[in-house]
């Protein structure tokens, strides 16, 4: 099993601010952003991240009924007083009820992934939450929207509906992603180039040489998603981020791709089984009505929490990025928020 960093005692004092558009916007420190992990994306996470100076989320994901979202909202406010984000999946639930109680809590920011946005957006300005005013960071703004896109057309449709920022994942992240299967690196820059609104990048980075590349890039921040599960402070069993650390680059595979949903996993048995169902659609060039009720009781979310909170890999999947070949450690989300920070600091101020 890999031995956790320890405590961050020797950290010594944290690093000067980073300020961007994101800082700004979100109020915050470093532009750092913790992505909404599916069934990992707790309280005790969103917490040490923003301490930290990042932006921590809670993902709506984690819960069954509405009640639970408030319970760890409040249970994230006993700890601490920085803002944080809820992410919002489409498509997973009705999220309507979630949204009730994230804005009846004066929730900061909202972050949304996959499927259409603008029901979710319009609800939320209808609310008096959007930029006409509201609860944001500040105790007085508004509440920031973040929208997740893997394309410039996705990316120009969430600044038109009035997102805040966006977030460009690219076809290195895990869990769900793009289509077009377009690297990070070729991404940021192209939808940089197409909004005015700041942009985050996301997908293949874990260090302070990423968050520096992503900056030289052009966008205002990063967003981590696999990164942050191998901390100390995630909720996913140790033996799955032990895999984490011990993976390699090319121990990740896409699947769903016959539904046209793509989403990066790590591999495993079960993961083969997936890929074996998917090729035998292929081969009989089935179409997705016909690929849907054979694939949708292996990708079933109850089968990627067993896998995440049991590490039982036999039977079930987990979610994770080509960035897996950049964990060496376990540090407590401090430590890795700071540490990434100095490293891009130090990074460009080689250019």
């Amino acid at each position: 099993m890999m031995t956790p960093s320890s405590p961050s005692d020797d950290m010594g004092l944290p690093p000067a601010p980073m300020p961007t558009r994101i800082t700004t916007l979100l109020g915050i420190q470093y532009p750092i952003v913790q992505g909404g992990l599916a069934h990992l994306s707790f309280h005790g996470l969103a917490a040490a991240v923003s301490a930290a100076g990042g932006l921590g989320q809670i993902g709506v994901a984690c819960f069954d009924e509405p009640a639970e979202l408030r319970a760890d909202i409040l249970a994230y406010r006993q700890l601490t007083d920085r803002p944080f984000g809820v992410n919002f999946p489409i498509g997973i639930k009705a999220w309507e009820p979630f949204l009730e109680v994230a804005l009846e809590m004066g929730v900061p920011v909202i972050t949304i992934t996959g499927g259409n946005p603008e029901p979710l957006l319009r609800a939320i300005q209808s609310n008096g939450t959007g930029p006409s005013g509201g609860t944001g960071p500040s105790g007085g703004g508004t509440c920031r929207t973040l929208v997740l896109v893997a394309g410039v057309r996705a990316a120009q449709k969430a600044e038109e509906l009035g997102a805040d920022a966006v977030i460009a994942v690219g076809v290195e992240g895990g869990g769900h992603l793009g289509r077009d299967d377009i690297g990070t690196l070729v991404l940021v820059p192209r939808i940089v180039d197409a909004v005015r609104i700041p942009v985050l990048a996301s997908g293949g980075i874990a260090d302070g040489r990423g968050l520096a590349a992503a900056l030289a890039l052009g966008a205002e921040g990063i967003e981590m998603g696999t990164r942050f599960v191998a901390t100390q402070e995630c909720v996913a069993h140790p033996a799955y981020k032990d895999a984490l650390v011990a993976a390699d680059a090319t121990d990740t595979t896409i699947i769903e791709r016959t539904i046209g949903r793509p989403a990066r996993v790590l591999r495993g048995p079960y993961v083969a089984s997936i890929l074996a169902a998917e090729a035998d659609l292929e081969a009989r060039q089935a179409d997705r009505a016909t690929a849907l009720p054979v694939l949708l009781p292996l990708i079933a979310g109850a089968n990627n929490t067993r896998a995440a909170l049991a590490c039982d890999l036999d039977h079930g999947f987990v979610w994770a990025g080509q960035s897996t070949g950049l964990i060496h450690d376990l540090p407590p989300a401090r430590d890795l928020v700071w540490r990434m920070v100095t490293e891009a600091r130090a990074a460009l101020r080689m250019r």
